[in-house]
């Protein structure tokens, strides 16, 4: 497995992946038009894992860094997501290992990420425990 991060022009590369979690971008290219054209320059990054003969990355994770008075110089992981047929095989959890030494090489004082608290989530926060994240805030949201 090769973990590495995707420059604008490879992230097509994600979108298998990133529509496991993100369904509303079912289309590659609305979700490339959405991180290329948007989210890339407000610093959102892509890494991805892949596996021998098969192009398509087997999982990504989308993220940022930035400081707050919370958190200090943080990374933040805003998508974290593994093609449905290659789940269960550490590939996720080599992409958080690669976040984790990112944020170390950039001088990050903590790494975040949020996760819904559905039944269908329960496999993901085993791996985030599992990688020594932990649950330390209630996030609140209101639509507009």
């Amino acid at each position: 497995m090769e973990v590495r991060e995707l420059l604008e022009g490879e992230t097509r590369l994600a979108h298998e992946a990133m529509r496991a979690l993100r369904p509303a971008y079912a289309a590659e290219a609305d979700f490339v038009a959405r991180v290329d054209g948007i989210q890339r320059a407000e610093g959102y990054r892509l890494v991805a894992a892949f596996v021998a003969d098969r192009e398509p990355a087997v999982a990504a994770a989308g993220f940022r860094t930035g400081h707050n008075l919370s958190w200090g110089h943080y990374l933040y992981v805003d998508d974290l997501a593994t093609a449905p047929d290659a789940r269960r095989q550490g590939h996720a959890g080599a992409v958080l290992a690669w976040l984790e030494a990112e944020a170390r090489r950039l001088g990050c004082d903590q790494v975040h990420l949020d996760s819904g608290t559905g039944s269908g989530r329960f496999a993901a926060h085993r791996l985030y425990h599992a990688h020594g994240l932990a649950i330390t805030a209630h996030h609140f949201a209101r639509e507009l």
